[in-house]
Protein backbone atom coordinates (compact mmCIF):
# COMPACT_ATOMS: atom_id res chain seq x y z
CA UNK A 1 0.00 0.00 0.00
CA UNK A 2 1.44 3.37 -1.03
CA UNK A 3 1.91 6.05 1.61
CA UNK A 4 2.71 8.74 -0.98
CA UNK A 5 0.55 11.85 -0.58
CA UNK A 6 -2.20 12.66 -3.04
CA UNK A 7 -2.83 16.25 -4.09
CA UNK A 8 -6.05 16.45 -2.08
CA UNK A 9 -4.09 15.43 1.03
CA UNK A 10 -1.98 18.60 1.01
CA UNK A 11 -3.84 21.06 -1.22
CA UNK A 12 -5.34 22.96 1.73
CA UNK A 13 -2.88 21.86 4.41
CA UNK A 14 -0.67 24.98 4.54
CA UNK A 15 -2.18 28.32 5.54
CA UNK A 16 0.27 30.54 3.63
CA UNK A 17 0.18 28.60 0.36
CA UNK A 18 -2.52 28.39 -2.31
CA UNK A 19 -2.04 25.28 -4.46
CA UNK A 20 -3.67 24.61 -7.81
CA UNK A 21 -2.85 21.86 -10.30
CA UNK A 22 -3.80 21.43 -13.92
CA UNK A 23 -2.52 18.63 -16.17
CA UNK A 24 0.22 17.85 -13.67
CA UNK A 25 1.47 21.44 -13.41
CA UNK A 26 1.40 22.56 -9.79
CA UNK A 27 1.18 26.28 -9.06
CA UNK A 28 2.33 27.20 -5.55
CA UNK A 29 1.33 30.75 -4.63
CA UNK A 30 2.65 32.16 -1.37
CA UNK A 31 0.49 34.61 0.57
CA UNK A 32 -0.47 35.96 3.98
CA UNK A 33 -4.23 36.18 4.55
CA UNK A 34 -4.75 36.39 0.80
CA UNK A 35 -2.28 39.27 0.31
CA UNK A 36 1.43 39.41 -0.37
CA UNK A 37 3.57 37.12 1.77
CA UNK A 38 4.91 38.35 5.11
CA UNK A 39 7.74 36.06 6.13
CA UNK A 40 7.31 34.56 9.59
CA UNK A 41 8.11 31.47 11.64
CA UNK A 42 5.00 29.67 10.38
CA UNK A 43 6.10 29.96 6.74
CA UNK A 44 9.68 29.09 7.63
CA UNK A 45 8.63 25.89 9.40
CA UNK A 46 5.91 24.82 6.94
CA UNK A 47 7.83 24.96 3.66
CA UNK A 48 10.06 21.91 4.32
CA UNK A 49 6.96 19.76 4.83
CA UNK A 50 5.23 21.18 1.77
CA UNK A 51 8.28 20.54 -0.42
CA UNK A 52 8.34 16.96 0.88
CA UNK A 53 4.66 16.48 -0.04
CA UNK A 54 5.28 17.90 -3.51
CA UNK A 55 8.33 15.71 -4.07
CA UNK A 56 6.53 12.55 -3.00
CA UNK A 57 3.53 13.09 -5.27
CA UNK A 58 4.46 11.56 -8.62
CA UNK A 59 1.46 13.18 -10.30
CA UNK A 60 3.33 16.50 -10.22
CA UNK A 61 5.10 17.20 -13.51
CA UNK A 62 6.31 20.80 -13.04
CA UNK A 63 6.25 23.22 -10.10
CA UNK A 64 5.57 26.95 -10.55
CA UNK A 65 6.52 29.04 -7.50
CA UNK A 66 5.03 32.53 -7.28
CA UNK A 67 3.69 35.19 -4.92
CA UNK A 68 0.52 37.23 -4.51
CA UNK A 69 -0.31 40.72 -5.75
CA UNK A 70 2.46 43.06 -6.87
CA UNK A 71 4.93 42.06 -4.13
CA UNK A 72 6.57 38.66 -3.68
CA UNK A 73 7.80 39.18 -0.09
CA UNK A 74 8.65 42.62 1.29
CA UNK A 75 7.80 42.26 4.98
CA UNK A 76 9.06 40.15 7.86
CA UNK A 77 7.39 39.49 11.22
CA UNK A 78 10.52 39.39 13.36
CA UNK A 79 8.63 38.88 16.61
CA UNK A 80 7.38 35.48 15.40
CA UNK A 81 10.89 33.99 15.60
CA UNK A 82 12.24 32.48 18.80
CA UNK A 83 16.00 32.19 18.41
CA UNK A 84 17.42 32.90 21.87
CA UNK A 85 18.50 30.90 23.88
CA UNK A 86 20.30 28.28 21.82
CA UNK A 87 17.61 25.61 22.17
CA UNK A 88 15.21 27.99 20.36
CA UNK A 89 17.74 28.50 17.58
CA UNK A 90 17.88 24.73 17.17
CA UNK A 91 14.38 24.77 15.65
CA UNK A 92 15.32 27.54 13.19
CA UNK A 93 18.49 25.67 12.33
CA UNK A 94 16.66 22.36 11.86
CA UNK A 95 13.84 23.74 9.69
CA UNK A 96 16.10 26.18 7.84
CA UNK A 97 18.35 23.34 6.76
CA UNK A 98 15.45 21.13 5.78
CA UNK A 99 13.75 23.92 3.82
CA UNK A 100 16.49 24.22 1.20
CA UNK A 101 17.39 20.52 1.14
CA UNK A 102 13.74 19.56 0.64
CA UNK A 103 13.34 22.19 -2.08
CA UNK A 104 16.22 20.52 -3.93
CA UNK A 105 14.52 17.16 -3.37
CA UNK A 106 11.53 18.30 -5.47
CA UNK A 107 12.26 16.02 -8.39
CA UNK A 108 10.46 17.88 -11.16
CA UNK A 109 11.57 21.09 -12.89
CA UNK A 110 10.86 24.24 -10.87
CA UNK A 111 9.91 27.59 -12.43
CA UNK A 112 9.86 30.74 -10.30
CA UNK A 113 7.57 33.61 -11.30
CA UNK A 114 8.71 36.46 -9.05
CA UNK A 115 5.89 38.98 -9.16
CA UNK A 116 7.56 41.93 -7.41
CA UNK A 117 10.06 42.90 -4.69
CA UNK A 118 11.63 39.89 -2.96
CA UNK A 119 13.53 41.14 0.06
CA UNK A 120 13.28 38.23 2.49
CA UNK A 121 14.74 34.82 1.61
CA UNK A 122 15.14 35.66 -2.08
CA UNK A 123 17.42 32.63 -2.38
CA UNK A 124 14.35 30.37 -2.51
CA UNK A 125 12.96 31.51 -5.90
CA UNK A 126 16.48 32.15 -7.21
CA UNK A 127 17.25 28.42 -6.71
CA UNK A 128 14.62 27.49 -9.32
CA UNK A 129 15.64 25.94 -12.63
CA UNK A 130 14.02 28.82 -14.54
CA UNK A 131 13.62 32.22 -12.86
CA UNK A 132 11.11 34.57 -14.46
CA UNK A 133 10.60 38.02 -12.93
CA UNK A 134 8.28 40.95 -13.44
CA UNK A 135 9.90 44.21 -14.46
CA UNK A 136 9.06 45.50 -10.96
CA UNK A 137 10.99 42.74 -9.15
CA UNK A 138 13.94 43.51 -6.91
CA UNK A 139 16.19 41.26 -4.83
CA UNK A 140 17.92 42.06 -1.55
CA UNK A 141 19.05 39.95 1.40
CA UNK A 142 17.44 42.36 3.87
CA UNK A 143 17.27 40.28 7.07
CA UNK A 144 20.89 39.26 7.35
CA UNK A 145 24.07 41.33 7.25
CA UNK A 146 22.28 44.68 6.75
CA UNK A 147 20.54 43.85 10.05
CA UNK A 148 23.71 42.61 11.76
CA UNK A 149 22.97 38.91 11.19
CA UNK A 150 25.29 36.35 9.57
CA UNK A 151 23.84 35.30 6.16
CA UNK A 152 24.52 31.64 6.92
CA UNK A 153 21.12 30.06 6.26
CA UNK A 154 21.83 29.27 2.62
CA UNK A 155 22.13 32.84 1.35
CA UNK A 156 25.92 32.42 1.49
CA UNK A 157 25.69 29.31 -0.69
CA UNK A 158 23.12 30.50 -3.22
CA UNK A 159 24.30 34.03 -3.95
CA UNK A 160 27.98 33.10 -4.23
CA UNK A 161 26.95 30.30 -6.61
CA UNK A 162 24.56 32.40 -8.73
CA UNK A 163 26.43 35.72 -8.86
CA UNK A 164 29.98 34.40 -8.52
CA UNK A 165 32.05 34.78 -5.35
CA UNK A 166 33.01 38.45 -5.71
CA UNK A 167 29.59 39.75 -6.73
CA UNK A 168 27.95 37.38 -4.24
CA UNK A 169 29.99 38.59 -1.29
CA UNK A 170 29.44 42.22 -2.29
CA UNK A 171 25.69 41.62 -2.55
CA UNK A 172 25.54 40.08 0.94
CA UNK A 173 27.94 42.46 2.70
CA UNK A 174 26.60 45.74 1.33
CA UNK A 175 22.86 45.02 1.25
CA UNK A 176 22.88 45.64 -2.50
CA UNK A 177 19.44 45.69 -4.11
CA UNK A 178 19.27 44.20 -7.60
CA UNK A 179 16.50 45.41 -9.86
CA UNK A 180 15.11 43.08 -12.52
CA UNK A 181 17.42 44.26 -15.30
CA UNK A 182 20.55 44.10 -13.14
CA UNK A 183 19.58 40.60 -11.97
CA UNK A 184 19.22 39.61 -15.64
CA UNK A 185 22.58 41.17 -16.50
CA UNK A 186 24.23 39.25 -13.65
CA UNK A 187 22.66 35.96 -14.75
CA UNK A 188 20.55 35.53 -11.62
CA UNK A 189 17.25 35.45 -13.55
CA UNK A 190 16.19 34.05 -16.91
CA UNK A 191 13.64 36.53 -18.30
CA UNK A 192 12.16 39.91 -17.36
CA UNK A 193 8.50 40.34 -18.27
CA UNK A 194 5.64 42.81 -17.81
CA UNK A 195 3.73 41.86 -14.67
CA UNK A 196 0.62 40.92 -16.64
CA UNK A 197 2.63 38.44 -18.75
CA UNK A 198 4.56 36.77 -15.96
CA UNK A 199 2.31 33.86 -15.00
CA UNK A 200 1.25 33.21 -18.58
CA UNK A 201 4.90 32.80 -19.54
CA UNK A 202 5.52 30.50 -16.57
CA UNK A 203 2.60 28.30 -17.62
CA UNK A 204 3.73 28.36 -21.24
CA UNK A 205 7.15 27.01 -20.26
CA UNK A 206 5.65 24.55 -17.79
CA UNK A 207 3.34 23.12 -20.46
CA UNK A 208 6.32 22.56 -22.76
CA UNK A 209 8.25 20.79 -20.02
CA UNK A 210 5.23 18.72 -18.99
CA UNK A 211 5.15 17.16 -22.46
CA UNK A 212 8.47 15.43 -21.84
CA UNK A 213 8.52 11.89 -20.50
CA UNK A 214 8.23 11.10 -16.80
CA UNK A 215 11.87 10.05 -16.46
CA UNK A 216 13.21 12.84 -18.68
CA UNK A 217 11.63 15.42 -16.36
CA UNK A 218 12.69 13.77 -13.13
CA UNK A 219 16.22 12.83 -14.12
CA UNK A 220 16.92 16.19 -15.76
CA UNK A 221 15.95 17.87 -12.49
CA UNK A 222 18.29 15.46 -10.68
CA UNK A 223 21.15 16.34 -13.03
CA UNK A 224 20.57 20.07 -12.75
CA UNK A 225 20.52 20.09 -8.94
CA UNK A 226 23.59 17.91 -8.29
CA UNK A 227 25.95 20.84 -7.76
CA UNK A 228 23.48 22.72 -5.55
CA UNK A 229 23.03 19.61 -3.41
CA UNK A 230 26.80 19.22 -3.05
CA UNK A 231 27.22 22.87 -2.06
CA UNK A 232 24.33 22.75 0.41
CA UNK A 233 25.59 19.54 1.98
CA UNK A 234 28.97 21.14 2.57
CA UNK A 235 27.94 24.64 3.57
CA UNK A 236 24.42 24.94 4.91
CA UNK A 237 24.66 23.50 8.43
CA UNK A 238 28.05 25.13 9.21
CA UNK A 239 26.62 28.44 8.00
CA UNK A 240 23.54 28.09 10.18
CA UNK A 241 25.74 27.20 13.15
CA UNK A 242 27.85 30.34 12.66
CA UNK A 243 24.71 32.46 12.25
CA UNK A 244 23.30 31.05 15.48
CA UNK A 245 26.57 31.51 17.37
CA UNK A 246 26.69 35.19 16.43
CA UNK A 247 23.04 35.64 17.39
CA UNK A 248 23.54 34.07 20.81
CA UNK A 249 26.55 36.28 21.44
CA UNK A 250 25.09 39.61 20.36
CA UNK A 251 21.29 39.57 20.74
CA UNK A 252 19.53 39.37 24.06
CA UNK A 253 15.86 39.53 23.02
CA UNK A 254 14.19 37.64 20.13
CA UNK A 255 12.08 40.68 19.29
CA UNK A 256 15.22 42.64 18.38
CA UNK A 257 16.19 40.21 15.68
CA UNK A 258 15.45 40.24 11.96
CA UNK A 259 16.09 36.76 10.64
Amino acid sequence: MSHAPKFEDYQHKYKNVALTRRDGILEMRLHTDGGSLKWDQTVHDALPYLFTDIACDKENKVLILTGTGDVYCEELIASSFEVVPADKWDNTMFEGSRMLHRLLDVNVPVIAAVNGPCLHHPEIPIMSDIVLVSDTATFKDTPHFPSGVVPGDGAHVVWNHVLGPNRGRYFLLTGQELDAQKALEYGAVSEVLPADRLLDRAWELAEEIAQKSFLARRYTRACLTMEYKRLMQAGLMPGLALEGLAIQAHWALPGELNT
